[in-house]
């Protein structure tokens, strides 16, 4: 049986269910869809233009923008024509976006909007491969070599579809077929090769056990530059037939979720977080009987979800009360995240405190956590709906394989590696050994029943001065679940004892005084302290003025802790705290 890649899938899904949606975007304050037929007519001419404009098979185009259908389609028309597309992050510099448009040796790049054009602009003479500026629809330029949409998609009106069919019969399974930059914790961001097979291979393997299909909708609001985003938005509508609601506006999510209702959600920890902290609010504000009976409701909720990890269906009188208090409680909850049609929920990209995961399962939610990295397709371990361990990121996915190394990293091999980092053999041959071992930089553990926990970033512990090794991940997700708190950076490698930099969600600090901002982190931390050995316990800390942001380049645009910017940023600070 030959191969069919992802662009492949994509376009024969036009044929297979054509009129069904595939997509759908806000038009004031109506959500307009549109069909797989006219989705896949997008992409075909897309394509066509691409080959007009002289985009050559192994060639590369760069994508900048937020969540928009054409990001989409244009990802999807230069993977069809056999060339490998590179998303850069909307939050990126001018600098950094030159960065990712020559090393990849980008010909065209793709532009949402007037600011993001700016940008390009700037350094426009600097980019030595790029022949062309091409403008998302809305936006139009004088500047020479930009072209809007419309004439971006003229330009290969004269174009048979043939020349299309070609490319794509043309695909061979360990061809590259995306390039996925990393978020840059530790230095300059590498352009992780994933060939066509690894997305292939990873969405009909999660496909197994996520069944999907035309009948569910998920929001595309992370980042499309990020594997995981393209997962949701690419290769899971390609072979499930999803549709998908692009929000390209981050900040309206809560608003777009009540709207859109999914029934499958991913979210990073720290959107987990933000629901955890409302919805505890209010759960905390009932008293009396209204207190009795949400207690209660977390209890049997807690055991229900527990019977469907274990594979089991709940009946009887535990199935009794948990359709009681679904209509008293749960729904009420769900309904207020805008989930309450959703069937999957899923976390990933940093570990989910247990105790939020555990929350949840109060509500009736099961929150699985799954685990992997740009190099491994995003995903090499993942929680089943039957088969689901809380505080574990779950076994390998069917066909992959996990295994600890001597020092506790984690290692992975399956279809679903990366072919190498490009134009780096150095650090490809670091991460990659011969026999196919991907070397994660996590630290974790695997359970006898195959069940994987990640305890730590082998770079990110810490030892101290006295050499006790601390996980400092452990401590700020401690903290982390507390509202009022934002983003925890544990500090002590080499010092004589730890200190935290914190910053506070505006939120929940609104209307509260310095004083009483600084009382309740001093007691959040005298709570933490307490479950922990001395030399894991916090001497000292520091409240931020503001929170740490991408836009200061002290968090990743998957919400990452840069360590080592934030150590520069408020190195006066940390000095202060040791002196």
């Amino acid at each position: 049986m030959s191969f069919e890649s992802i662009p492949q899938k994509v376009l024969n899904a036009g044929a297979t269910r054509p009129s069904v949606d595939a997509y759908a975007v806000r038009r004031e304050d109506q959500w307009v869809g549109t069909s797989w037929s006219d989705y896949t007519d997008q992409i075909r001419a897309a394509a066509r233009s691409l080959i007009a404009l002289g985009v050559e098979p192994g060639g590369t185009v760069s994508i900048l923008g937020t969540n928009t259908p054409e990001w989409v389609i244009f990802d999807v028309a230069a993977m069809a024509v056999r060339a490998m597309p590179a998303g850069i992050y909307p939050t990126s510099a001018p600098d950094e976006c030159a960065y990712v448009i020559n090393h990849s040796g980008s010909t065209v790049v793709l532009v949402q909007n007037d600011d993001q054009l700016a940008k390009i602009l700037e350094v426009r003479d600097g980019l030595e491969h790029l022949r062309h500026i091409v403008l998302m629809p809305g936006t139009s330029s004088d500047a020479e070599g930009v072209m809007t949409w419309d004439e971006f998609i003229g330009r290969g009106s004269g174009l048979e579809t043939g020349e299309v069919d070609e490319r794509l019969s043309a695909i061979e399974r360990r061809d590259g077929a995306t390039l996925i930059y990393t978020s840059g914790t530790t230095g300059p961001p590498k352009a992780v090769v994933l060939p066509h097979e690894a997305l292939v291979f990873l969405i009909e393997a999660v496909y197994e056990f996520i069944p999907l299909s035309t009948a569910d909708s998920a929001v595309s609001y992370l980042p499309l530059s990020h594997i995981a985003e393209q997962i949701v938005s690419i290769h899971a509508p390609a072979v499930m037939g999803l549709k998908v609601y692009f929000e390209p506006d981050i900040f309206r999510l809560a608003d777009t979720l009540k709207e859109v209702r999914p029934t499958a959600f991913f979210a990073v920890p720290r959107v987990w977080e933000k629901f955890y902290a409302a919805v505890s609010e209010k759960l905390g504000e009932a008293s009396g009987v209204q207190a009795a009976i949400a207690n209660r409701a977390l209890s049997v909720g807690r055991d229900h979800t527990a019977a469907l990890n274990r594979g089991e269906q709940p009946g009887g009188w535990l199935g009794a009360q948990y359709g009681l208090f679904d209509r008293l409680v749960y729904s009420k909850a769900k309904e207020a995240m805008g989930l309450d049609r959703c069937r999957f929920m899923f976390s990933s990209a940093a570990p989910l405190d247990p105790s939020i995961a555990d929350f949840f399962a109060g509500l009736g939610m099961q929150v699985l956590q799954l685990y992997g990295q740009s190099e491994c397709t995003g995903v090499c371990a993942f929680n089943k709906p039957n088969q689901n361990r809380v505080g574990s990121v779950g076994p390998a996915v069917p066909g992959v394989e996990l295994q600890i190394a001597e020092d506790g990293e984690i290692l992975t091999r399956g279809p679903n590696n990366f072919l190498g980092y490009l134009n780096n053999p150095e650090a490809t041959a670091e991460a990659l050994s011969e026999d196919g071992w991907l070397a994660t930089g996590d630290i974790g553990e695997i359970d006898d029943d195959g069940f994987l926990f990640i305890t730590d970033r082998k770079k990110d512990i810490i030892i101290t001065a006295g050499g006790e090794n601390v996980t400092p991940s452990l401590i700020e997700m401690s903290l982390q679940t507390n509202p009022l708190i934002g983003t925890v950076v544990v500090i002590g490698d080499q010092r004589p004892y730890l200190t935290a930099l914190i910053s506070v969600d505006p939120e929940a600090a609104a209307g509260m005084s310095g004083e009483e901002v600084q009382a309740s982190v001093q007691s959040a931390v005298d709570e933490a302290n307490a479950s922990n050995a001395r030399v894991r316990q916090l001497k000292k800390f520091v409240v931020l003025d503001e929170p740490l942001s991408i836009e200061h380049g002290e968090l990743t645009p998957t919400m990452k802790v840069k360590r080592k910017v934030v150590a520069e940023h408020f190195s006066e600070q940390i000095e202060a705290m040791y002196s």
